[in-house]
């Protein structure tokens, strides 16, 4: 979906006259405009600047923006208006200098330089196109003021000069987006209305309502009734009304989309299952150290049992050493003995050699795993892809008061 540079003007506009922005120059490539208030909050992003006039009740200063819809156009229109005005003015002999332009404080002060305009008197310009930022800013803008509205029908001048006062009757308009999707997308809109009195639902409530005069203002000698259905009730008979519509619509698509996915979700199954089945090597359990440990703890336990006993280390191969024989001190209790340094060493357990098979096939492992990992993910996309789905949202909604 893409909007030309006309549509854009169009919607720009709409939207800053709908907000009662003051527009100071306008053309068929750009719009310059002021902002009112409202327009100002919603666009400049000067939170702080508004708390403080809202505080101290201070006039508030709006900003100006030039809003160029067409960059191309509104250049070619610009560099033909700088050469009309070259023609027009006065010819200049070679080396004269340019008459400096006369202000106040020049009167005072002589030459002053320039200074670029700041403050609330300047006009910012932006190019304001499909896809910008701005423009982007102006959706959200309408989207979260024009969520809900409350609109009454404008009567006619008799009816202000009438005995007896015109009656309102409510209705409830929702506008759906439908979307269906699968690898392809198409959207819909349908704009449903409700009478809260009667439960009546009209399809093209919208056409209802362009015949209108509609304002957020109630006329005078004007009266609204009472609804009898809730809005929870006239919700649900909106989207139960707009299910059963939905219902009744062609769904060959949907089986033709089933059907490349099918077809998508075979070759990548086919692709994957011959790198998954390729021959892993296995990883055999490294027991060496765990040897060692249990060797080296069994020993230790039967080292205590007398001074025959035998402790076995692997620091440089399978070594047994004997024991000394402890000499008990009566001062302190503490045996003593008599090889400590060999007993040391015997202690520390050498750390295992890696073996360049064992960690070949490790890799191997991991590189299985990672593989089976990137399979199911790229199942996933391709379901979310493919798979068709109707998808509906409310994207406005209003209670409108007509006669």
């Amino acid at each position: 979906m893409t909007m030309s540079p006309h549509e854009v003007q169009a919607y720009v506009l709409t939207y800053l006259e709908t907000l009662d922005c003051q527009i100071m120059e306008r053309s068929p490539a750009h719009v310059t405009v002021k902002l009112s208030p409202e327009a100002d909050k919603a666009l400049t992003n000067r939170p702080y600047y508004w708390g403080f006039v809202e505080r101290t009740g201070a006039p508030a200063e709006t900003m100006s923006f030039t809003f160029v819809f067409d960059p191309d156009a509104h250049q070619q229109a610009l560099e033909a208006e700088e050469a009309k005005a070259a023609q027009l003015a006065p010819p200049t002999l070679p080396g004269t200098p340019e008459a400096p332009k006369d202000t106040i404080l020049g009167r005072y002060f002589g030459i002053v330089p320039s200074l670029p305009q700041l403050g609330p008197g300047r006009i910012l310009k932006e190019d304001v196109v499909y896809g910008s930022r701005r423009l982007q800013q102006i959706f959200n803008a309408a989207r979260e003021g024009g969520a809900f509205v409350n609109l009454f029908e404008q009567a006619a001048k008799r009816q202000l000069r009438a005995t007896a006062p015109a009656v309102y009757e409510p209705w409830l308009g929702v506008c759906f987006k439908v979307e269906f999707a699968c690898d392809l997308k198409k959207e819909e809109l349908h704009f449903i209305g409700i009478s809260l009195r009667t439960g009546e639902i009209v399809e093209k409530f919208g056409s209802k309502l362009n015949r209108r005069d509609l304002s957020p203002r109630l006329a005078e000698n004007m009266h609204v009734q009472t609804a009898k259905v809730s809005l929870a009730d006239a919700g649900a008979a909106l989207e139960s009304h707009l299910t059963n519509r939905l219902l009744e619509l062609d769904y060959s698509w949907a089986e033709k989309a089933k059907e490349r996915l099918d077809l998508e979700l075979a070759v990548v199954d086919t692709y994957y299952e011959a790198v998954l089945r390729e021959d892993t090597p296995e990883v055999d359990v490294d027991t060496t150290s765990a040897s060692s440990t249990d060797g080296s703890s069994t020993d230790q336990e039967h080292a205590g049992t007398g001074p025959s006993s035998q402790i076995q280390t692997s620091r440089s191969g399978p070594t047994r050493i004997q024991k000394a024989h402890l000499q008990p001190v009566e001062s302190t209790g503490v045996m003593i003995g008599a090889d400590v340094e060999l007993a040391a060493e015997a202690a520390v357990q050498a750390e295992p050699e890696t073996d360049p098979e064992q960690e070949k096939a490790r890799q191997a492992v991991l590189d299985r795993e990672a593989m089976k990992l990137q399979y199911e993910t790229r199942r996933t996309e391709m379901i979310w892809q493919y798979e068709p789905k109707v998808k509906v949202t409310a994207i406005s909604s209003g209670m409108f008061h007509l006669r």
